[in-house]
């Protein structure tokens, strides 16, 4: 008879996570900032505007892990961003699965709702990756940089410690010119003014303008890009539509408008948008940097732990006999570089900037 615990174990868990990933859409970020491993993780190769390292807020070393339930990210402090939580499968829950097993046909729903469990650990590894690389693509104070802050744990990484970013790659709209007054603002040519500044700085053009589903809708009501599509058009009336949106920045700038909607429950279990409203960001075609792994204590134990490494993000598994328990763990230590920051331009659209 094939035991409950059986199903927990790190390969087990890793295998059930690479196929049900095949299914789903990649975080955008992932895209932007492709996976890297190293050994260790040292700020010197982590590079941001023309290869400096990234200034890092100093922390504490040792502190231990603490249980938490599973809804919630368990954030520890140590030297690099190091992120772990754990699940327990305690005794009275073997005995009540086990005994689902034998007498109910509804046993591998009850089983697939606990590797859902163990691959929102997974899940929730993910999440602070693309937290850390839309931080570094939206930031309402013109800044690219990483704040982290739960459970004690406070990490602070500045991508840009002499602030040229904000001089040369960051726009503040004002008064009319914000996003938001749809009758006097123009977006058109708030965002190829930003593509011009980027291109006379670096050579290169953005092809891409990164914003929300709100930001769009601002897009569509606007009466500047209403008269720039009606110009094109012999009818006297259309109907604003993303599509019509994304075709004007098309044409007329050769930009690739993205509307990324992608949402996640913050540490205190409220939904927020990885992208905010109120920003507006314009992206090189490319990568921008790289999502770099390094490596976690739980893979330095390797020998005495059940640990199996999906994509940078380590599974340990570690079972108790007494108590009986088999306590599954997610851990990673994560940090994105971000080399071609300077081929970026954030425009802040709105008085407020909400997630």
């Amino acid at each position: 008879m094939a035991k409950f615990t059986d199903a927990f174990t790190a390969p087990a868990i890793a295998a059930i996570y690479t196929e049900a990933a095949s299914n789903r859409i990649d975080y955008l970020g992932a895209g932007f900032f492709p996976t890297k491993y190293k050994s260790g993780l040292n700020l010197k190769w982590i590079k941001g505007a023309k290869g400096l390292p990234v200034v890092l807020q100093p922390s504490a070393f040792d502190t231990n892990a603490v249980i938490r339930s599973r809804q919630g990210l368990e954030v520890i402090d140590t030297e690099m961003a190091y992120f772990k939580e754990a699940m327990i499968v305690k005794e009275q829950d073997i005995q009540d699965y086990e005994t689902v097993l034998e007498s109910s046909p509804l046993a591998r729903e009850i089983l697939d709702r606990n590797f859902d469990d163990a691959l929102t650990l997974l899940d929730g590894a993910r999440v602070v990756e693309e937290l850390m690389r839309m931080s570094l693509l939206a930031n309402a104070n013109g800044v690219p940089s990483i704040t982290i802050q739960a459970n004690g744990a406070n990490y602070t990484y500045n991508y840009d410690p002499k602030g040229t970013y904000d001089d040369n790659n960051f726009m503040e709209l004002q008064g009319t010119s914000m996003w938001t007054d749809t009758t006097n603002s123009n977006p058109l040519k708030d965002v190829s003014d930003a593509a011009d500044s980027v291109e006379a700085n670096t050579g290169t053009r953005p092809a891409y303008l990164l914003i929300s589903k709100a930001t769009m809708n601002l897009l569509k009501q606007n009466a500047n890009i209403k008269s720039a599509i009606l110009a094109q058009n012999v009818t006297a009336n259309i109907f604003m539509t993303d599509a019509r949106v994304k075709e004007i920045f098309a044409n007329e700038l050769g930009i690739q408008v993205i509307v990324y909607t992608k949402q996640y429950k913050d540490y205190s279990g409220n939904a927020k948008k990885f992208y905010p409203d109120g920003m507006a960001t314009l992206l090189p075609s490319g990568a921008l940097g790289s999502t770099w792994h390094g490596i976690t204590p739980e893979e330095h134990r390797a020998d005495a732990l059940k640990v199996q490494v999906v994509d940078g993000i380590a599974i340990a598994v570690d079972t108790k006999f007494d108590p009986v328990q088999t306590v599954t763990k997610a851990s990673e230590i994560v940090l994105p570089s971000f080399e071609r920051m300077d081929e970026t331009f954030m425009i802040k659209v709105a008085a407020n900037v909400t997630y």
